[in-house]
């Protein structure tokens, strides 16, 4: 399964945070990456903790035929048609797509590093990531998303978005 993580802070022409992560799944399938599941929206503080505004963020199981390097590359590619320009760590932004996971890869160089190098420390990525596969391993460490959940480190705040 490969899996790709969605978070906006900041509104894009498509409206607010939802609605830009919603219009994102279309520019993927525009550019051959079909979503086969997907989980509900969660609001989340910024990681590290900031004065920006709560992310909204997602998982998507998607199906390719694009390689990581490619995958990678098309996910840059439609975050900056969103309006995203990579400034400084962890600033604010209108799209963030991560590839998480490319099924049970080990890729540690060249670029990108699979699975994420932090997935298994971002709450806002494991809750969503249950959502859609509750019997999920890390491809590396072998533990169960349960497991992964548990170890998170404290302080991240996130609720399941409403309706």
């Amino acid at each position: 399964m490969i899996l790709i993580g969605l978070g906006a802070n900041l509104p894009s022409r498509f409206g607010n945070p939802v609605a830009t992560c919603e219009a994102a799944f279309s520019a993927l399938a525009a550019l051959g990456v079909s979503v086969l599941a997907r989980s509900p929206w969660y609001e989340t503080a910024p990681v590290p903790m900031s004065d920006q505004p709560w992310f909204v963020n997602g998982v998507a199981a998607v199906a390719t035929d694009l390689d990581p390097p490619d995958l990678l590359a098309t996910l840059h590619r439609v975050e900056a048609d969103f309006g995203r320009a990579r400034t400084v760590a962890n600033a604010a932004r209108p799209l963030d797509l991560d590839l998480l996971a490319y099924g049970d890869l080990l890729r540690e160089e060249p670029p990108p590093i699979v699975p994420h190098p932090r997935l298994h420390e971002r709450a806002f990525v494991l809750l969503p990531l249950r959502d859609i596969d509750p019997h999920w391993r890390h491809p590396k460490s072998g533990l169960t998303i349960d497991a992964l959940i548990a170890a998170t480190p404290p302080g991240q705040l996130i609720r399941r978005a409403l309706p």
